[in-house]
């Protein structure tokens, strides 16, 4: 074991320096609803322990539920809010004009929909992360309007929600939970994409000290154009423990009526195209300084923490849009015919339905467990786990709509029908809240840097002659070289999975085990030098993915088969399979990850792309140039 880059790794990956950055804790203050009183932080390491090749089966099973006074208030919610998309909304309108119309802005306010989890006594509906990724389900149906009450309430107002002061929250949830006023999440610069931490826009503090001049333009800003109210992040001088001068960023609450607040020209996008967005520009803005959000220098970790608290909503949106289009892609497959026969009869149309169904069950699964854990008591950090929730909807979504789209043909391709568009609005979802990439190597890093803590600390042990801690690690050495039957204690007599699901839970468990020393041979080979292995991160993260939605396919199957839902049966069927493609897909992954692995590939992939972007061209010859 190389003990040396083992020890430099824990002390060398500084995450906070970058988009990759993990919040050791929420900020303290309590968070939306009153329903679910969060009396404490509380540790939530259910995906981190993967990395150790250990399941913490109580943070995960039995599966979330609701109880029932909430479940009877979202089934009262549900309803006008469908009625309002399927009879009040006209998509095709709103993608054709680029603009969502006043009215049906004044929809979505008298239905509440501005103010989902703002605290009631603030006029809002103070509902929980599980009853907003309901209504998001809904929501979705309309991609520019989805992104603009997300812009306005999942990001835009969420900084006063975590870190505001009493008197920030009187003063600015009321008429932003009407909708009165509207908010917009300020952080993208033309410098600064997903590196957030070296945006240029500097507030500087009048002589009197009450106020700060803000100077500097964002980017690509969701609501910019109609926003009141936004949250925005700026550079500020601060003095170090040292008596140094340093900057660092400050999160700022801004009105537009504060003056010095440009608009640009709304961006003419590819898709969501109803949705307002625009470069905002401060020019010697004058803003109070009672209008800091926590405390000044603090900004990177609130604008992390906004950013990590609403990446888990994807995974229903996505669901609920990918519901919708099997509903209207089978009734196509299931009258038109070819060769006389129905669509739906060909194998590979079939197919294509198994990988959209698989997909949404797939992703409500993994965005219901994860609003689940955050709104258990405490404040439990699932900043890994919505990442995850994230990824894996985004590109499901993006393969979905694609075979929905293959499945009408020429007619799925043409405007007359709303396919297209769903093509459209979808591409955004990989991009935006943190781009896949970004998220890979968070969700990998993050894992990485919380195993290579706990196995120095352990190695440290063993240099002191921790006789307890020397046969732990020889014990696992031994058992790996020897074989070993797995056994987190899922299934048999006190088993939490249900028995018409062992198999996959036997798969699961196996692929833990192997994870859990991929990832300890990865970190005793690469020391610190792991965060520039981005191909090796990739797969780290891809498996992890992998098994946080095999986790919470089996909770969820097993939990329908306990309390009897109808079409339980279907639900096994759908985590089985999932499960087995899961596994296969993983035990290659790691196979790839193992040293001197003939499977890898990635040393002719980095030469391919360095040719490539050397000569910035396609370097081969043409196929009819000849020498002769």
């Amino acid at each position: 074991m190389n003990f040396g880059k083992m020890l430099v790794f824990s002390r060398s990956v500084k995450l906070g320096k970058c988009l990759l950055a993990s919040p050791a804790r929420r900020l303290a203050a309590p968070l939306q609803n009153q329903r679910c009183m969060r009396t404490s932080v509380r540790s939530l390491a259910y995906a981190k322990d993967l990395f150790l090749g250990k399941v913490n089966k109580n943070e995960v099973f039995p599966y979330p539920e609701i109880s029932n006074e909430e479940l009877e208030e979202i089934n009262q919610f549900v309803p006008p809010v469908e009625k309002f998309f399927s009879e009040d909304v006209d998509s095709k309108k709103i993608d054709e004009e680029a603009h969502i119309p006043v009215e049906t802005l004044d929809g979505l306010k008298a239905l509440g929909l501005f103010g989902i989890q703002i605290p009631e006594e603030y006029g809002g509906l103070g509902l929980s992360n599980t009853m907003y990724a309901r209504l998001g389900e809904i929501t979705s149906m309309d991609g520019a309007i989805a992104v603009t009450l997300a812009a306005h309430q999942a990001i835009g107002l969420k900084g006063i929600l975590m870190a505001g002061t009493d008197e920030q929250k009187a003063k600015y949830l009321p008429r932003l939970a009407s909708g009165e006023h509207i908010a917009a999440f300020c952080l993208t610069e033309p410098g600064s994409g997903s590196d957030a931490a070296s945006i240029q826009t500097r507030a500087t503090l009048t002589e009197d000290g009450k106020h700060f001049l803000l100077n500097g333009s964002k980017i690509w800003i969701s609501n910019g154009g109609l926003a009141d109210i936004m949250t925005v992040f700026a550079r500020t001088e601060v003095l170090d423990k040292d008596g140094q001068k340093k900057d660092k960023i400050t999160a700022f609450i801004v009105e537009k009526a504060f003056g010095g607040v440009t608009c640009g020209k709304p961006e003419d996008k590819l898709g969501i195209r109803g949705s307002n967005t625009c470069e905002v520009t401060f020019e010697d803005t004058k803003v109070p300084v009672e209008n800091v959000i926590g405390e000044v220098g603090g900004g990177f970790k609130i604008a992390m923490n906004i950013l990590n608290s609403g990446r888990f909503s994807m995974g229903s949106a996505s669901a609920g849009m990918i519901k919708k289009l099997i509903e209207m892609t089978a009734e196509y497959a299931g009258t038109r015919k070819q060769f006389n026969r129905k669509l739906a009869d060909f194998g590979m149309i079939q197919e294509k339905f198994a990988i959209m169904a698989q997909n949404a069950f797939v992703m409500e699964s993994m965005a219901y467990l994860t609003a689940g854990m955050m709104d258990r008591p405490g404040l439990p950090d699932c900043s890994v786990e919505a990442a995850m929730v994230k990824v894996f909807s985004s590109e499901g979504g993006w393969v979905c709509v694609s075979e929905a789209l293959q499945v009408l043909g020429g007619v799925g391709y043409t405007k007359n029908y709303p396919f297209e568009r769903y093509l459209r609005d979808c591409r955004i979802l990989q991009i935006f809240e943190g781009t896949n990439e970004i998220l890979r190597m968070y969700i990998a890093l993050t894992g990485m840097q919380y195993a290579g803590k706990i196995l120095t600390g352990k190695i440290k042990e063993m240099k002191k002659g921790n006789v307890g801690v020397v046969f732990e690690m020889l014990g696992k050495k031994l058992k790996g070289s020897l074989g070993r039957n797995v056994d987190f204690g899922l299934t048999g007599k006190d088993g939490v999975v249900h028995p018409s699901l062992t198999e996959s839970a036997k798969m699961f468990e196996q692929n833990v085990d192997l994870f859990g020393s991929t990832v300890e041979s990865l970190l005793y080979r690469y020391g610190k030098t792991i965060v520039d292995e981005q191909l090796v991160l990739k797969r780290v993260a891809d498996t992890l993915i992998n098994l946080y939605a095999m986790t919470a396919v089996l909770s969820r199957a097993s939990r329908s088969i306990s309390v009897g839902l109808r079409n339980h049966d279907h639900e096994v069927l759908l985590a089985n399979t999932f499960c087995k493609e899961a596994y296969f897909k993983n035990n290659y992954w790691m196979t790839q990850l193992q040293k001197n692995s003939p499977e890898n590939n990635d040393d002719n992939l980095k030469k391919i792309a360095q040719a490539v972007l050397e000569k910035r061209a396609y370097t081969c010859s043409h196929p009819l140039d000849r020498t002769y």
